[in-house]
């Protein structure tokens, strides 16, 4: 696990969420990233984002291929979710 800050917002990466050993909301992380289950999602709990990208390598189980996009800006984010329509 990392967190980073980009554009003033901190970012914590971890690969399985069941494995955060911190507490976001008193470590001012604004967003959690967490890819283990490759299920493309975002939901927003005390206000943190939880976003998992999914997965952009080969298909899992009957999962979309899938990237996520951060747009963060003074401060402000946006998460893109986007399915690759690939075979």
């Amino acid at each position: 696990a990392v967190t980073l800050t980009l554009g003033g917002v901190a970012i914590h990466v971890i690969h399985d969420l069941k494995e955060l050993a911190i507490d976001p909301v008193a470590e001012g992380v604004r967003i959690v990233i967490a890819g283990h289950s490759h299920k493309p999602s975002c939901s927003e709990r005390d206000g943190v984002l939880y976003v998992n990208p999914g997965s952009a390598g080969r298909r899992r189980f009957k999962l979309p291929i899938s990237v996520g996009e951060l747009l963060i800006d003074e401060g402000q984010v946006e998460v893109r979710l986007l399915n690759l329509d690939l075979p």
